[in-house]
């Protein structure tokens, strides 16, 4: 059991209207952190938000794009006036395009960058300075394995997300002698999200196996649930991960053990 110390601390998450997102939320909220919802979709934000104050906590939903910094600068300083200062980011929101390179339009690889990578150094650029006045702050970046390993069908993706390892390595650097740590997870076939469907939808059309179909492949015999990444982003929030940087932490089931 790691150690309970986030009760009133306050998270910003991106990409929580769902998903991993939205699952990161609820567990932080249940331990007793108030959160700060950023989504594209608002309807979806306000949905977790609710769930989240009837966890016990404050919240706040917040309509906006990760790839806008403006969006950014404006949905940070939203929850700062309404939660407080930001204990914790989890830079969640992405995007996930499947096709082979030739296939893959100009317009659809920079988005994914916009989005996965660009929306990542948005939110550390404005969350981050209040973090190192303060001498405290946990960042956590969701990747992928895919963001180790290149894939056929993934190239857009798989180069964003090897392009957030990068940073994490990089930030956590700059960031150490100010006490703040940046961490990122990197979980592996995801099901029970809507971005799941999608790709499945994908393969399915491009005649390739979909996430159910590689499942016998995961040693530990499953796919990987939202609430996995979320327990593991509960950890890296917390006091017993403090000695822990720079990291790129597997949550693959086995399937993927570098």
């Amino acid at each position: 059991m790691y150690e309970k110390d986030l009760k009133g601390k306050v998270a910003f998450i991106t990409g929580a209207g769902g998903g991993i997102g939205r699952a990161i939320a609820l567990r932080l909220a249940g331990e007793g952190c108030a959160v700060a919802i950023m989504d594209l979709d608002r309807a979806g934000a306000e949905d977790t938000a609710r769930s989240a104050r009837a966890a016990g906590v404050k919240a706040a939903a917040l309509q906006g794009d990760v790839a806008e910094s403006t969006d950014v600068t404006r949905c940070v300083r939203a929850a700062q006036e309404e939660l407080g200062e930001l204990d914790l980011l989890v830079n969640n929101a992405g995007v996930l395009p499947i096709g082979t390179v030739q296939d893959t339009s100009e317009e659809e690889w920079r988005r994914t960058f916009r989005v996965n990578v660009d929306g990542v150094f948005h939110c550390c650029k404005a969350v981050s300075p209040a973090m190192v006045k303060r001498r405290q702050g946990r960042i956590i970046n969701i990747a992928s394995w895919f963001g180790k390993i290149g894939k056929p069908y993934n190239a857009a993706y798989c180069a964003s997300k090897f392009a957030v390892i990068g940073f994490t390595q990089s930030l956590a650097q700059e960031l150490a002698a100010h006490g703040v740590t940046v961490n990122a997870i990197c979980p592996g076939t995801v099901t029970a999200t809507a971005m799941r469907e999608r790709a499945d939808e994908t393969l399915q059309r491009l005649g390739l196996a979909t996430s159910k179909e590689r499942e016998a492949g995961i040693p530990l015999g499953r796919l990987c649930l939202p609430d996995d990444v979320a327990r593991v982003a509960a950890f890296l929030a917390s006091g017993e991960s403090a000695y822990m940087t720079g990291q790129a932490i597997n949550v693959t089931g086995g399937l993927w053990m570098h």
